[in-house]
């Protein structure tokens, strides 16, 4: 009897450990792992994630109005890498930096817009940027750099728009 208990007890937390949605990337270069996610909209607008890591990996998980839904590894390179880290640094934050209705950085949004989320993670830890796309007056800049980082990646036939 006790032995069924302890196979049972390993079978549930295989179980548990895959439902995990643990997104935070293993962290084992000097350079920052990125991560970009798109949140939904009040329509069609398409919900992925993708993580690139210095050495070029990409890897793409289409949530929904995209291409292809679930996990695909795509090749880049590391110079692919260092230029969307380039364009997308001085916007890094010092921890967690939240553009979205009611901050500071936004006034009078229109409603029912996607959102990024744009983490850099390190030896150090986390760092994260939401930006709300409604929130673009005023940060013209930042919208534009972070409209530039899937055009940059290989993803395009993943998303498919």
């Amino acid at each position: 009897m006790r032995r069924e208990y302890g196979r049972l007890a390993v079978v549930a937390a295989i179980a548990l450990a895959g439902c995990a949605t643990a997104r935070a990337p293993l962290v084992t270069a000097d350079a920052p792992v990125i991560r970009y996610a798109t949140a939904a909209c009040f329509g069609t607008c398409p919900v992925y994630d993708v993580t690139v890591r210095p050495d070029g990996r990409v890897t793409f998980v289409g949530e929904r109005f995209t291409a292809v839904t679930g996990t695909r590894e795509v090749a880049a390179t590391p110079e692919t890498y260092r230029r969307v880290a380039a364009a997308i640094s001085p916007y890094r934050p010092a921890g967690e930096r939240l553009v979205v209705p009611g901050s500071v950085d936004c006034a009078n949004p229109p409603t029912d817009m996607p959102s990024v989320d744009l983490w850099w993670y390190d030896r150090a830890g986390e760092r994260h940027l939401r930006f709300y796309r409604g929130c673009r007056r005023g940060n013209e800049a930042l919208a534009a750099a972070l409209d530039a980082v899937p055009a940059a990646l290989p993803i395009a036939r993943l998303i498919g728009r």
